[in-house]
C-alpha cells in the first residue's frame, strides 16, 4: 500500500469511528467529511523574491440527524475525547434545531458501488527554489516585451490534499477517499501610454499534474502581450451591437445558467428559469455538459458530497433544458431524484453544485465568428456583478476591443454591457476553440443585440 493509500485508509477509519460514536449517542443517521490540505507558494516581483507562503490545514465536519432535524459541527482535532465531544454536540444541536422535512442521507440503492480513478494526484512535490525560479522566468519574459512599464509580480504554487467522506444510517454504510494535487503559475504586468494612462492584464496556468503546466516564459510573454494591446483604450458611444466574449469571460455566462437551474433556487421560486424545464432556452445545437469524471479535471470527483456516483450529464441538449442541479434535499423538495450534484464542505450540510461544467464547442472558428460580427465589442474583462437571478437582468462593466469590418480594431474600456439572460442565451453562438482551463469553461461566444454604453 502506498503512503497516499494508507493515509486515505486512516482517514476513513477515523471517520467511521466518529460516526459510530454519533450513532451510539442517539443520532438516527450521520455523515462526516474530512479535508486535509497543504500548499506552497512563491512570488517574484521587480527582480527579486517577494513572498514565500506555506500552509497546512485539517478539518472535519460531522452532520447528525435526529428524526427530521439536523445539525453540522466541525473540529480540527480528532483525538478520542474530542470525537466524543463533537458527536455529543452535534446530536444536542440537532435535537434543538427546527424540523427540516427534506433533510436526510441518500437511500441505500442510490449510493455509489465503486469509484473510478480520475488521476487527480501527482506525487511530485516541488522545492521552493524551483517555484521561485519559475516565477522569476515568467516575470523576466514579461518585462522583456516592449511597452511593459512594470510588473505586478509573478507567482508559482503547489497544493495537495485529500477528501474523505463517510455515511452511516438507514441501511447505508459508505466510505470513500481521494487525493488531489494542483500546480499553478501566473503573471501580471502594467503598460503605460504617452499620457500616463496605465493598463494591466495577466495570464496563468493551473493544472492537476506538473507535466501539464505551461512554460513559465510563455505565461509571462502572454501576460505582457495582452497588457500592451490594451494601451490607448477608448470609450465608445451607446448602441446595440453583437458582443463577443473571450473564453476567459465566456465561462461566466455558463455559471449564470448553473445558478439559475440550481435546485435550491428553483425550490425557492427565485430563479428566472424556474418554469422552463424541458423548454428551449438556447439556440438549437447548443449543449452544456457537467462531467465530474473528466480525467485530471479541476473539479472532478468520483462521488458527490452524499455518496452518489458521478456521471456525465447534459444540462442543455440541443438548446433544451434537461435537468435541474440537485442534491438529495432539493430533489425531495421538488419531488424528484438527486442528480448527484451535492457539494460539501465541513461547515454546513450538502448543497447543489456543479463539477467540470462546460459549453460544448461550435463549428465556427473564433476568427470567422469575429469576421461575421462586422461591428461589435470583443470583451476580455468583466467588472462587477450586476446580474439579477430572479429576473435574468444582466448589466456588467467591461473592457476589451472594438471590432470594425470584422477585425479587432482598437482597445476600449470603461464600458457597460447589458441585456437579459433569457434573450442572451437564445442569441448565443459558440466558436470551436474550447479549452479546459477552469472549473467552468466555454469557447469564444458571440451574443447578438446587446446594449453597449460608455460609462
Amino acid at each position: 500500500m502506498t503512503n497516499r493509500a494508507a493515509a486515505e485508509a486512516r482517514a476513513l477509519e477515523m471517520l467511521d469511528d466518529l460516526l459510530n460514536r454519533a450513532l451510539k449517542g442517539g443520532a438516527d443517521a450521520a455523515d462526516a467529511v474530512m479535508v486535509e490540505s497543504r500548499s506552497l507558494g512563491a512570488s517574484y516581483r521587480q527582480g527579486k523574491p517577494e513572498d514565500i507562503e506555506r500552509s497546512e490545514s485539517f478539518d472535519v465536519g460531522l452532520r447528525c440527524m435526529v428524526g427530521k432535524r439536523q445539525a453540522v459541527v466541525s473540529s480540527t482535532d480528532m483525538k478520542p475525547d474530542m470525537m466524543d465531544e463533537l458527536a455529543a454536540r452535534g446530536i444536542a444541536m440537532a435535537k434543538a434545531s427546527p424540523e427540516d422535512p427534506w433533510c436526510g442521507i441518500a437511500d441505500a440503492d442510490q449510493i455509489a458501488k465503486g469509484l473510478p480513478d480520475l488521476d487527480l494526484h501527482d506525487p511530485t512535490v516541488p522545492e521552493v527554489e524551483s517555484l521561485i525560479v519559475s516565477a522569476r522566468i515568467a516575470e523576466e519574459a514579461a518585462l522583456a516585451v516592449n511597452g511593459v512599464k512594470q510588473s505586478e509580480g509573478a507567482s508559482a504554487g503547489y497544493g495537495a490534499g485529500s477528501v474523505a467522506l463517510a455515511i452511516r444510517g438507514d441501511g447505508v454504510r459508505f466510505g470513500a477517499a481521494y487525493s488531489t494535487s494542483s500546480f499553478s503559475l501566473s503573471c501580471s504586468v502594467i503598460a503605460e501610454d504617452a499620457e500616463g494612462h496605465m493598463e494591466r492584464d495577466y495570464d496563468f496556468s493551473s493544472v492537476r499534474h506538473m507535466s501539464a503546466l505551461e512554460d513559465a516564459a510563455k505565461v509571462g510573454r502572454t501576460a505582457a502581450e495582452k497588457t500592451v494591446k490594451r494601451v490607448g483604450a477608448r470609450k465608445m458611444p451607446s448602441g446595440k451591437v453583437p458582443v463577443v466574449f473571450d473564453p476567459r469571460v465566456a465561462s461566466s455566462l455558463v455559471g449564470h445558467l448553473a445558478g439559475a437551474i440550481n435546485g435550491s433556487s428553483v425550490a425557492r421560486g427565485s430563479s428566472f428559469l424556474k418554469d422552463r424545464m424541458g423548454q428551449q432556452i438556447f439556440a438549437s445545437g447548443i449543449r452544456i455538459i457537467d462531467d465530474p469524471l473528466r480525467q485530471r479535471g479541476m473539479r472532478s470527483r468520483a462521488v458527490d458530497g452524499e455518496g452518489i456516483a458521478g456521471r456525465e450529464q447534459a444540462l442543455i441538449d440541443d438548446g433544451h433544458l434537461q435537468t435541474w442541479i440537485l442534491d438529495c434535499a432539493s430533489a425531495r423538495q421538488l419531488g424528484l431524484q438527486t442528480t448527484g450534484h451535492a457539494s460539501r464542505g465541513t461547515g454546513g450540510p450538502p448543497s447543489p453544485g456543479t463539477s467540470n461544467l462546460y459549453l460544448a464547442a461550435g463549428d465556427i472558428s473564433a476568427g470567422e465568428l469575429i469576421r461575421n460580427v462586422g461591428t461589435g465589442f470583443y470583451v476580455t474583462e468583466l467588472i462587477g456583478f450586476g446580474v439579477n437571478g430572479v429576473t435574468g437582468d444582466y448589466s456588467r462593466g467591461a473592457a476589451g476591443f472594438w471590432i470594425e469590418n470584422g477585425e479587432i480594431a482598437f482597445p476600449v474600456s470603461e464600458m457597460t454591457i447589458a441585456g437579459n439572460l433569457k434573450d442572451m442565451f437564445m442569441q448565443l453562438t459558440p466558436a470551436n476553440d474550447l479549452t479546459f482551463r477552469y472549473g467552468t469553461n466555454a469557447p469564444t461566444l458571440v451574443v447578438e443585440g446587446m446594449t453597449v454604453a460608455g460609462n
